[in-house]
């Protein structure tokens, strides 16, 4: 009986398993947003565990990442020099999540935040549009993954410099080439509604649908192989 169900579960994934990667995304797509919540309440072990948790997938910068339950949703550099009581660097900026006064940090930055919703999000829209779009090429994976790399490439080359002495931090280069037609805040720092914070936003939107173009494709064949070879261990091998 155990065996017969256990099949019946897997087939039932396999028809469905859009519900799964749903819930499962949801969570893990979650959690970093429980932190502040937590901190808010007065939980703060639960909260320091997700943080600790998710630092390994995560720089969590302080200014590149999302507050909640504050006056603002994101801070830049200057924000912060008074608050720290440190020399400002990547360290100092990761161990910073928060106070009650300016509220406190998601648990990983907003380019992982776009990452991982929308490819929550392209993912669900594509299966309800499924049968009518085709199989990203390869190729077409690598297009789409290029925003990422040379926002996160250029970024990470800019901070060799010091995080605010590197050509990705003033901008200076797109101001020029702009000829300063935006407010000084578009072109420097990492602060919600400045160029970084677009880049991180559409190399993040670019990344989750290139994820779910290329490989949901994939997933989905598999999962029909089993729902319709009656195998409900393996897909069927032809």
């Amino acid at each position: 009986m155990t065996g017969v169900r256990s099949r019946r579960l897997l087939f039932g994934i396999s028809r469905h398993w859009i519900i799964l990667f749903g819930a499962l995304m949801s969570w893990y797509n979650g959690l970093p947003f429980l932190a502040p919540v937590f901190m808010q309440i007065g939980w703060e072990m639960p909260a320091r565990v997700i943080y600790f948790t998710y630092s390994y997938q995560c720089h969590q910068m302080a200014d590149r990442s999302f507050f909640l339950f504050g006056p603002r949703l994101m801070y830049a550099i200057p924000d912060l020099e008074g608050v720290l009581q440190a020399p400002i660097n990547p360290q100092t900026l990761r161990q910073f999540i928060g106070n009650p006064h300016m509220g406190w940090k998601v648990a990983w930055s907003d380019r992982m935040v776009f990452m991982y919703t929308s490819t929550w999000l392209f993912g669900l829209l594509w299966w309800l549009v499924r049968h009518h779009i085709k199989k990203l090429p390869w190729w077409g994976l690598a297009l789409f993954f290029l925003p990422m790399a040379l926002d996160g490439g250029t970024h990470f080359v800019s901070d060799l410099f010091g995080l605010q002495q590197g050509f990705r931090y003033s901008n200076d280069w797109l101001a020029a080439l702009t000829h300063q037609a935006f407010p000084a805040t578009f072109y420097v720092g990492n602060a919600l509604g400045s160029f970084n914070s677009w880049m991180r936003l559409l190399a993040g939107l670019f990344f989750g649908a290139g994820v779910v173009l290329f490989g949901f494709p994939y997933i989905d064949e598999w999962f029909r192989e089993i729902a319709e070879s009656g195998d409900y261990t393996a897909p069927n091998r032809h």
